[in-house]
């Protein structure tokens, strides 16, 4: 895919930033829109089904949390690439927002060329997610629906927010090999994204708690292992 084949949703109530944005990333050729507040994203994504959302953390009425939490809650929306804009002061709502379904953040202020160097990662990720042709897995009384984000244990359906589903899917993906840490946050996170083990370690102790401490077993000093 050619750049004029992405769609970009950008969200912030501060105008001279979505001009700023707007303007480098169009230069590069890709589709951009626009949108100063969550209700009016939410609308637009529907409408338009981007392949990219940058969103701003702290925006009036629905700040970039919610706005998240209810595009991960659309259908047509699930794979959609989230990136949060976030100052480096605001550590706080990294897991906030991985818990909604955040893919990364991207620091303010904003440099160009980071930034297009960010999105070009972003849609690579975009771009593979979408080639997996094993949309379904069944593996040791789970069913793993990566095409609807779902999993469902003993008939009952759990929705997993998007970084623990694929957390899930990965170590599922290999019943009994250990994945390393490297290898967790490159095919997780990407390797454009800086987080730290505490991370993984947070997606680990939820998926536990949701799915039971038996699938996943800590090795230690190396990493995880999905077993059954």
């Amino acid at each position: 895919m050619n750049n004029s084949t992405y769609k970009i949703l950008l969200v912030d109530d501060e105008p001279d930033i979505l001009e700023f944005l707007s303007y480098n990333i169009k230069r590069e050729g890709y589709l951009v829109f626009t949108a100063n507040n969550g209700k009016e994203a939410i609308a637009i994504a529907k409408k338009e089904k981007p392949h990219l959302i940058i969103l701003d953390v702290m925006m009036p009425d629905m700040d970039g949390i919610e706005t998240c939490r209810e595009i991960r809650a659309i259908d047509g929306l699930k794979n959609v690439i989230v990136a949060f804009l976030t100052a480096r002061n605001e550590d706080y709502s990294q897991i906030a927002g991985f818990e909604v379904g955040a893919d990364d953040y991207i620091n303010k202020p904003i440099k160009p060329r980071v930034l297009l160097s960010r999105i070009a990662a972003l849609l690579r990720r975009y771009s593979a997610s979408s080639e997996d042709t094993t949309d379904k897995m069944d593996v040791g009384g789970l069913k793993i629906d990566r095409e609807r984000y779902v999993v469902v244990k003993d008939h009952v359906e759990i929705n997993l927010p998007k970084k623990e589903f694929e957390l899930l899917a990965l170590l599922a993906s290999k019943p009994g090999k250990v994945f390393t840490r490297d290898v967790i946050l490159d095919t997780v996170w990407g390797d454009d994204v800086v987080v730290g083990d505490r991370t993984i370690d947070v997606h680990i102790r939820k998926l536990r708690e949701k799915l039971g401490e038996h699938y996943i077993k800590t090795v230690k000093g190396i990493g995880y292992k999905f077993e059954f």
